[in-house]
């Protein structure tokens, strides 16, 4: 059965979805599948298997197993699975952006890392820092070892809540605090799409006002950050002015993302 006549038997879901399944199948590229081949009935009971995977609502990248993050020229591999969020083009321009405002970091802590993607996406931008990811979940924070051994990155993954687990002798001495912790409200849970909720709760909700793991983030950061060092931050696109007032001591900006939306907040603390 050829490429085509495969795709036209899963009208169901959106053709790019399908044409990747059909990649992850019989491990050929995009370009083959479209120009078309034979499928062979191992392929083709790989492929259903998969579909049937997307139609239960499972992520897309989840069926994939991998997924890239950063430009091309810094780009990392990351392996994801239901232990962690699915990173996503906003945190990448978060990554963009730190990139551009940082000069030469010496230290680096990544907190809520979940699958390591802004840790080691910046320890491949600046080789010589050392950088911290801290996760509260065991699982995820397996994930990102995983991953930093997979990039061959060194990057000292610790369990904790937020601040917790780092060693004392960096406070004062970071140069970038950067983060895209939980930031939902509790009641926003029953608002999103089904495949979103398929990812680990503890990585979407904060609390009942969805600042809570924020307002934490900008009470610790300054105590860590050397004079000059940037806190950055992921926020809700309903949370800028609620952000500027917490982070208010760090002369933050409310940054949006490429789709105009409220999507960050970046200060520094200053050199008093």
């Amino acid at each position: 059965m050829r490429t085509r006549d495969v795709l036209l038997g899963v009208d169901e879901l959106p053709r790019h979805e399908a044409v990747r399944l059909l990649m992850l199948a019989t491990g050929r590229t995009r370009p083959d599948v479209l120009l078309g081949f034979d499928v062979t009935p191992v392929e083709r009971e790989a492929f259903a298997s998969f579909v049937e995977r997307r139609r239960s609502n499972e992520p897309l990248q989840y069926i994939e197993g991998i997924v890239a993050f950063g430009p091309v020229e810094l780009q990392v591999e990351l392996r994801v699975d239901d232990r962690v969020l699915i990173p996503r083009p906003e945190t990448e321009y978060l990554f963009e952006q730190v990139v551009e405002i940082v000069d030469n970091p010496g230290v680096i802590i990544d907190l809520c890392t979940g699958s390591g993607n802004l840790a080691l996406a910046l320890k491949a931008a600046f080789p010589t820092a050392e950088v911290y990811a801290v996760e509260l979940s065991p699982d995820a924070a397996d994930v990102a070892r995983e991953n930093a051994i997979h990039n061959n990155l060194d990057v000292d993954v610790l369990v904790g809540d937020l601040f917790g687990p780092l060693p004392g002798e960096l406070m004062g001495t970071v140069d970038l605090v950067v983060s895209n912790p939980p930031y939902l409200a509790r009641h926003e849970l029953v608002d999103l799409p089904r495949d979103v909720l398929a990812e680990p709760e503890m990585a979407l909700i904060a609390g009942e006002t969805g600042d809570e793991v924020l307002a934490k983030i900008a009470d610790g950061a300054y105590q860590w950050l050397a004079p000059g060092g940037v806190v950055a931050c992921e926020i809700s696109e309903f949370q800028g002015l609620r952000a500027a007032v917490l982070f208010d001591r760090y002369d933050a900006s409310i940054v949006e993302d490429l789709t105009g939306r409220v999507r960050y907040v970046i200060g520094s603390r200053g050199f008093e």
